[in-house]
């Protein structure tokens, strides 16, 4: 259990800088930033996925969940966010580094992940028009209508607001950790290894576990020879870490968060059965 304890407080650690950031952001937005400059900011919208699918690859969960506090907001778009989530890479590229990979592999990996990500957010964008980022007074009455401390200063605020999400984070996270300790990993991956032809929807499915454990569990399947590159991307597509907890906590719309995470599934299980009928290997 101590270990268990240990292991929720690390990874609710790493978050805390892309939090902060997130909320010293929004913060500065709804305070120091000009009509002018909102405007500007929102226009850029438009190439959001493909920012969103370059600063998602990086290792850990952390980007994932600074853009789902800021799509919350209304800040960046929805295609961004998805961009985001599928070319998260949590704790996969550590793992292909660390096994000694190829790294021509790991830039393949990272790149169909990546393309991925931009191509599906774009799409999502062009059909999901309905979508707006907020305007200048929208984004500044979040703070009027939120006790968010702002008379004490932007700093002060993101960080109060960035405890308050922190301590809900790690009561999930050790929840979860408690959880996939009972299941064992050994049986998830056994439960992945025998899933036969519905191997993709198992494998997406593991991927959408709000923990890095699905991510260390497909990728090491997957560098032991026993699933495909398909099934390995089927999991890591869906595997946006923390960011789905951040997701629930922070947008209301309960509707659109089953849409979302339904979505990315959907995603993860094409994605993944395309690749391995294309007969791509690396």
């Amino acid at each position: 259990m101590l270990d268990l304890l240990k292991d929720a407080i690390i990874d609710v650690l790493k978050l805390i800088p892309f939090l902060f950031i997130a909320f010293l952001l929004l913060e500065y937005i709804e305070h120091k930033m000009s009509k002018k400059n909102i405007k500007y900011l929102t226009n850029k919208g438009k190439f959001g996925p493909i920012i969103g699918g370059v600063l998602g690859a990086f290792p850990q969960c952390g980007f994932s969940a600074m853009a789902t506090k800021l799509f919350s907001s209304r800040v960046i778009t929805l295609g961004t966010l998805i961009s985001i989530y599928l070319s998260c890479s949590d704790e996969m590229l550590p793992i292909l580094i660390s096994s000694g990979t190829n790294i021509s592999i790991i830039l393949k990996i990272l790149g169909i992940k990546i393309l991925i990500g931009i191509f599906f957010g774009f799409l999502i964008d062009l059909f999901y028009r309905k979508q707006r980022l907020n305007s200048y007074e929208e984004i500044h009455d979040m703070c009027t209508h939120s006790s968010c401390h702002c008379e004490k200063g932007i700093l002060h605020s993101s960080i109060h607001h960035t405890l308050h999400i922190i301590i809900y984070l790690f009561i999930a996270t050790f929840l979860i950790n408690i959880i996939i300790y009972f299941v064992g990993e050994d049986n998830i991956s056994h439960f992945l290894l025998n899933s036969g032809s519905i191997k993709y929807l198992v494998s997406s499915l593991i991927g959408l576990i709000p923990n890095c454990a699905s991510s260390v569990i497909i990728t090491e399947i997957y560098l032991s020879g026993m699933i495909s590159l398909g099934t390995l991307l089927s999991g890591l597509l869906t595997g946006s870490g923390i960011g789905i907890l951040i997701l629930f906590r922070t947008n209301k719309n309960l509707k659109e968060n089953i849409y979302i995470i339904l979505l990315i599934y959907l995603i993860g299980v094409i994605c993944g059965f395309s690749i391995d009928k294309l007969g791509i290997i690396f």
